[in-house]
């Protein structure tokens, strides 16, 4: 019998929605296991990081690495299954683009520490902090090492997709574990390298049935002071900002459908350099004035301009960090 192909799964910096989006897809799982000798999924079975390291350079067919690079660990587990991996798949807004984890690029990692460990909600009355090494009598234990800003898998290493989301939907996994079935039985082929995978190539804009070019905006404001929000046009119209023209189609506009704006989660949309400056321009779009005081005023209504435009993508995006954190590099 031919051995079947290897699969592997890992969990860098992230929340872990993504490793239970795969379990989301129901039995479909079961095809993973029918089709993959999984060989490295920390978070669904016991495995060791000396038995990767054991395996042969490219003998897994297939890794999913979900979370950024936060640490030294990560980077090292990145690295690794970079070589043992034939295709390595950046797996989740996180992987792609930082995600919520990449916003901590706006503090210095050392102020970050000294607010994990030295606040109200903190126990900690001897002021322990973590140390990278301590001696103990078993021997020297380690900690991971915490980088100064986060990156997205690939700025550490090679990635040949993508696959957006936070996390993806379980019906696109399922539709990619098909085609990478269908591609080891020769049944199909697996598209360029670099390209987005179980997503779109438009922007929620074109999923979203909302009537767009209607009308234009005195203010922005957030939904929940918007009563009642109007169900049939365009949200950004209503003055809530609303991430869709900038954001990568493939979600059938599940949140504008359900009467909530677009956060973006799916990313840039294709041909899209850089996220902030797509939708600072979409938002100025429905601008009505002419005047820079104006204008600016309106503008003001977005009260957190980082988190509105870059909450998943600050790690991917040209800005990456702000320079206390870029200086410490």
């Amino acid at each position: 019998m031919t051995a079947k192909p290897k699969f592997a799964m890992y969990w860098a910096a992230s929340c872990g929605g993504c490793e239970i989006a795969v379990l989301n897809i129901h039995e479909k799982i079961l095809d993973v296991d029918a089709n993959f000798d999984v060989v490295f999924w920390p978070v669904a079975m016991d495995a060791k990081y000396k038995d990767v390291e054991a395996m042969e350079d490219g003998s897994i067919l297939l890794t999913l690495f979900n979370g950024g690079i936060r640490n030294d660990e990560n980077e090292h587990i990145a690295k690794l299954l970079r070589r043992k991996s034939q295709i390595l798949v950046a797996f989740g807004s996180c992987a792609s683009g930082g995600c919520i984890p990449g916003l901590a690029n706006l503090s210095p990692a050392d102020e970050i520490v000294q607010t994990a460990f030295n606040t109200l909600t903190t126990d900690n009355p001897n002021g322990v902090y973590p140390r990278v090494s301590v001696n103990m009598p078993e021997g020297e234990l380690h900690i991971p090492k915490i980088f100064p800003v986060l990156r997205p898998l690939d700025q550490v290493v090679d990635v040949d997709y993508y696959m957006p989301g936070c996390p993806p939907e379980s019906h696109q996994i399922a539709a990619v574990v098909d085609l990478v079935i269908k591609v080891v039985m020769g049944e199909a082929q697996l598209p360029p390298k670099g390209t987005t995978i179980g997503a779109g190539d438009s922007t929620v804009c074109d999923e979203c049935t909302r009537a767009r070019n209607v009308k234009f905006i005195k203010e922005f404001t957030r939904i929940q002071d918007v009563a009642p929000v109007d169900p049939n046009l365009c949200l950004l119209e209503q003055g809530i900002p609303c991430n869709g023209p900038a954001t990568r189609s493939g979600c059938n506009a599940r949140c504008p459908s359900a009467g909530a704006q677009c956060i973006g989660c799916y990313g840039p949309a294709e041909g899209v350099m850089d996220y902030g400056a797509r939708l600072i321009t979409a938002f100025a779009s429905v601008i009505d004035a002419k005047e820079p005081e104006e204008i600016e005023r309106i503008l003001d209504g977005i009260p957190d301009p980082v988190g509105q435009m870059y909450r998943f993508n600050l790690a991917g995006s040209l800005l990456r960090a702000n320079k206390d954190a870029w200086k410490a590099r």
